[in-house]
């Protein structure tokens, strides 16, 4: 059944090392509405399981640089991101870009503590997200309007969301994402400075 009362087109960013459950949430999120914004792997995925999908190249007009250590990094993904849609300067700005406006931000981040007992140090370093944090702070920063989301295990929750309001969430249900954004990342990030500093010992 698709459902269509919400007739704004409406953009899902998703960019997921991990793949898991992608099929039950690209086929949720179809029902409502949701057109597909992705990078690399995680697009294909999408395109293979029948779904479409737009790159991220397509928007920035940037091919994905340095095996992919560049890909959503740019202005006209953040721009999506962060502009304010209830400010008419913002607004208005934005509309001047003729970009999607991105709704929903399906992170998750490379498993650096997974990497951290292997003695090759290119392959810890290479799992350092850099791209990843920044769409989900930057998302999380902007929980009036985006829904950010970086795990998996709170796909239901987000369908059962959209399902509650219309193919839309609630505030509190993104405010309540963005506080998990927040505090992964600063978990993220203390287990890399630790590592680091370990190895200055």
């Amino acid at each position: 059944m698709v459902i269509t009362k919400n007739l704004k087109q409406k953009y899902a960013l998703i960019s997921v090392f991990d793949k898991k459950n992608l099929r039950y949430l690209c086929s949720n999120l179809s029902k409502y509405n949701y057109k597909f914004i992705s990078t690399g792997s995680t697009g294909n995925k999408i395109r293979d399981m029948g779904f479409k999908c737009k790159d991220v190249s397509k928007i920035t007009k940037y091919k994905e640089m340095f095996d992919g250590r560049v890909k959503t990094i740019n202005p006209l993904i953040y721009s999506s991101l962060l502009y304010e849609r209830k400010n008419e300067f913002h607004k208005k700005q934005f509309l001047s870009l003729k970009i999607p406006e991105i709704d929903i931000v399906i992170v998750n981040l490379y498993p650096f503590h997974k990497y951290l007992k292997r003695k090759d140090i290119n392959s810890k370093i290479e799992m350092i997200d850099i791209g990843g944090p920044s769409l989900l702070r930057a998302s999380g920063k902007n929980f009036r309007y985006i829904t950010p989301i970086m795990d998996f295990k709170d796909y239901k929750k987000l369908i059962s969301n959209l399902k509650k309001n219309n193919g839309v969430t609630d505030l509190s249900f993104r405010k309540k994402m963005a506080f998990k954004i927040y505090k992964g990342t600063s978990t993220y990030d203390k287990i890399i400075s630790d590592w680091l500093d370990e190895n200055q010992k």
